[in-house]
């Protein structure tokens, strides 16, 4: 048997897509405002849209999730999950 941490090298774990613009679409929402509302810079916002961050905080899930009104998995998914 293959050990756990041989096995998870081989293979890449599947990627998580964020799907913010989708849900600021939903809203009838500018970034800009978004960002004001939930108290991070626009830039940090913009990088959050992309997927070009490695992680987000909690905190900041939660206060996307209050001001959109939805929940995470509104705004996150995996890279071909079937639905």
């Amino acid at each position: 048997m293959t050990p756990l941490s041989e096995r998870d090298a081989m293979t890449e774990p599947p990627a998580i897509v964020v799907t913010l613009d989708v849900m600021l679409a939903r809203r009838k929402m500018k970034a800009k405002d978004l960002a004001a509302q939930i108290g991070i810079t626009e830039a940090n916002l913009s990088l959050l849209r992309s997927g070009k961050v490695k992680g987000v905080r909690f905190d900041t899930l939660a206060r996307l999730c209050a001001a959109l009104d939805c929940r995470p998995g509104d705004l996150l998914d995996v890279e071909g999950a079937e639905t």
